[in-house]
């Protein structure tokens, strides 16, 4: 497989606390210029701490990163795999720092966002600006130029990434009680965004709300090639004030809808998700959970594809896409754009935010 004049990828994630200690700044970090009240703080350093201060992301991201190696080395490509994050170390900053000083010139990047809208896109490209500013400043551009950066496209209706959502969830399925598999809901959830950044994700031309349309139709594809017509989109994981309209329902009032209609068990799909960190170990399965205990549901939480190794393959093919050497694989009709150089929007006046808002997708 020939790399052209890619010299590297780099995973650009969202980043988490990997100990006690790191929890309340990598909180500052994230909330920075948010205006989040102080207790709402230190509710989830407590969801944090309920994980010993470890959040599961970096971890996750390291074990992915090695697939991305293995599967790269299958495709004989000889191509270095680096790391960054946006909120905690290892910091995109420095890492854009390191490959400068390695003599890299020109890398893809990998973001573990699958989708559009500012948080789950255009934050990314100002990610990889803000690096490549830090980088030329701290090593001086002359001597090692920060490298030319290039955002991979959205990748949430790949047949990858669907097939093995659908499996997953068929997998969830089956660990329900047999008298209960037959009529559980399936219910897709993904993370909630306010509703004005939803409003103005994608191109005001286009009607906005892409974020929250790709999630639906990703739900749609999973739900088709898992064998389900009827299903349910919720979300979950807002935070910023109460008086800031975000996009509902969420999934532990769902819970309770489906309860009073007399669902008797739920099969529930993180499709917002790449990997299980923080937000879908405590939103799901603990806060989730025990809801649907509360109430009598029957609860499975399907797995997110990270491990799978369909997500690997999914990484690479779209470097693969990049280069020329095969076409786009996608299922869905939804704009899929995200590419981008040196921090530019994929589409000027794309996803342009009214205020800065307060949420976090990783």
């Amino acid at each position: 497989m020939s790399i052209g004049d890619v010299d590297a990828l780099l995973l650009l994630s969202f980043g988490g606390p990997e100990k006690p200690a790191d929890v309340r700044p990598f909180l500052e970090n994230v909330t920075r210029g948010r205006n989040v009240p102080p207790d709402r703080l230190d509710e989830v350093e407590q969801h944090y701490l309920h994980f010993g201060g470890v959040s599961p992301i970096n971890a996750l991201n390291r074990e992915i990163i090695a697939a991305i190696e293995a599967e790269l080395t299958r495709a004989n490509c000889d191509l270095p795999v680096y790391f960054g994050n946006r909120n905690w170390h290892p910091l995109v900053e420095d890492t854009v720092e390191e490959m400068a000083a390695a003599g890299v010139r020109r890398a893809l990047v990998f973001p573990t966002s699958a989708w559009g809208g500012y948080s789950g896109c255009r934050q990314y490209h100002e990610d990889i600006a803000r690096a490549r500013a830090s980088a030329e400043e701290n090593s001086g551009a002359a001597a090692s130029p920060a490298p030319e950066l290039v955002k991979l496209r959205h990748y949430y209706d790949h047949p990858l990434l669907v097939g093995a959502f659908a499996d997953a969830i068929t997998r969830a399925r089956e660990e329900l009680e047999p008298h209960l598999r037959t009529a559980a809901r399936l219910v897709f959830t993904a993370h909630s965004v306010p509703v004005s950044a939803d409003e103005t994700a994608g191109l005001a031309s286009e009607g906005g709300h892409l974020y929250s349309r790709q999630v639906r139709e990703a739900a749609a594809l999973c739900a088709a090639a898992a064998g389900y017509g009827d299903y349910d989109v919720v979300w979950q994981s807002r935070s910023g004030p109460p008086h800031i309209p975000w996009l509902e329902p969420d999934i532990c009032d769902h819970l309770e809808v489906l309860a009073g209609a007399g669902a008797d068990a739920v099969i529930v799909c993180p499709v917002g998700f790449v990997s299980d960190h923080l937000e879908v170990v405590w939103d799901l399965d603990t806060e989730a959970k025990d809801k649907a205990a509360e109430l009598g549901l029957g609860f499975a939480r399907a797995a997110t594809p990270g491990p799978d190794p369909r997500f690997a393959q999914l990484a690479v093919e779209l470097v693969r896409e990049a280069l020329g050497e095969i076409g786009p694989r996608r299922l869905g009709q939804e704009p899929s754009r995200g590419s981008g150089v040196n921090g530019s929007p994929c589409v000027p006046g794309c996803c342009q935010v009214r205020r800065r808002v307060s949420a976090t997708q990783a």
